[in-house]
C-alpha cells in the first residue's frame, strides 16, 4: 500500500466561504483529521490570510459576494502555487474548466459528503508534497522539442516553456513511456492520484494544454497522440 508523505497535523487548511455554516461543517471534519484549519468569509481576507499564514491548501467557494472565488484565484496565483480546490454548487462544465483554467487543481460541487472532500485533500496533497519525477539526460525529441526533466526545463523551437505542475507530472509519464499507449485510467491514477480514474475531463483538459504549448499545430498534434476511447501515446523517441 502506498504510503502517504505526509502528516495532517503538520497541514494548514484555509477555508474561503461566505456561509458560516459551510465554514462550519468543513472546519469540524477537516479539524476531527487533526487538520489546522483557518478561515476566510469573503476574498480579501482570504488574501491576507494566504500572506500571513502560508497555508498548505486553500478551499475556495466560487459563489462570494462582491470579489467571487475566480477573481480571489486570480489575486492567489499572481502570488502562490498552493494547491486550491474549489467549492461550489455549479454543475457547469464552463465553470470548471474556467477554474482550472486560472490555476485551480480540483473541483469539488456542493453538497459534497466529508468522505469525498476528505479523499481529494488527501490526494492533492499527496501530489503537491510528491518528490518531482526526473530523468538522468536530456531528451531530444526532435530539433523542435527538448526536455531536461533533471532541470524541469521543456525548450519548444528554441524558447524556454513554464509548466504548471500537472503539465510537468503528465508530460513525464507520456515521454516515459513514448511509443506506447497509455489509457486514461492509467494517466489519471498516475498523474491525479487514484480517486481520479473516472475523471477523464481533467486529462482531456490537460492534454490541451499541453498540446497548446508544444504543439506547432495543437489541432493536428506530432508528439501527443489520441488513440480514440482508449488513452493517449506520445510519439516514438528515435535513438
Amino acid at each position: 500500500m502506498e504510503k502517504d508523505v505526509f502528516d495532517q497535523r503538520d497541514m494548514t487548511i484555509l477555508i474561503v466561504d461566505d456561509e458560516p455554516r459551510i465554514r462550519d461543517f468543513v472546519r469540524m471534519n477537516l479539524e476531527l483529521e487533526h487538520y489546522h484549519v483557518l478561515e476566510a468569509n469573503n476574498g480579501l481576507e482570504a488574501l491576507d490570510k494566504l500572506r500571513e499564514n502560508l497555508p498548505d491548501l486553500v478551499l475556495l467557494d466560487v459563489m462570494m459576494p462582491e470579489m467571487d472565488g475566480f477573481e480571489t484565484l486570480r489575486s492567489i496565483r499572481e502570488v502562490s502555487t498552493v494547491p486550491v480546490i474549489m467549492l461550489t454548487v455549479r454543475q457547469n462544465e464552463q465553470d470548471r474548466i474556467h477554474g482550472l483554467d486560472l490555476g485551480a487543481d480540483d473541483y469539488i460541487a456542493k453538497p459534497f459528503s466529508p468522505r469525498e472532500l476528505l479523499l481529494r485533500i488527501r490526494a492533492l496533497l499527496r501530489r503537491s508534497l510528491m518528490p518531482a519525477p526526473a530523468r538522468k539526460t536530456e531528451i531530444i525529441v526532435d530539433p523542435d522539442l527538448k526536455i531536461d526533466f533533471t532541470r524541469r526545463e521543456v525548450i519548444v523551437r528554441g524558447e524556454k516553456v513554464v509548466l504548471r505542475p500537472t503539465e510537468y507530472r503528465l508530460l513525464y509519464h507520456l515521454v516515459n513511456n513514448a511509443g506506447r499507449l497509455l489509457t486514461h485510467e492509467t494517466l489519471l491514477s498516475k498523474v491525479w492520484g487514484r480517486e481520479y480514474r473516472d475523471e477523464a475531463h481533467y486529462l482531456r483538459l490537460y492534454i490541451t494544454y499541453l498540446r497548446q504549448k508544444l504543439e506547432k499545430d495543437p489541432a493536428h498534434p506530432k508528439y501527443i497522440l489520441t488513440e480514440r476511447g482508449v488513452g493517449y501515446r506520445f510519439k516514438e523517441l528515435e535513438g
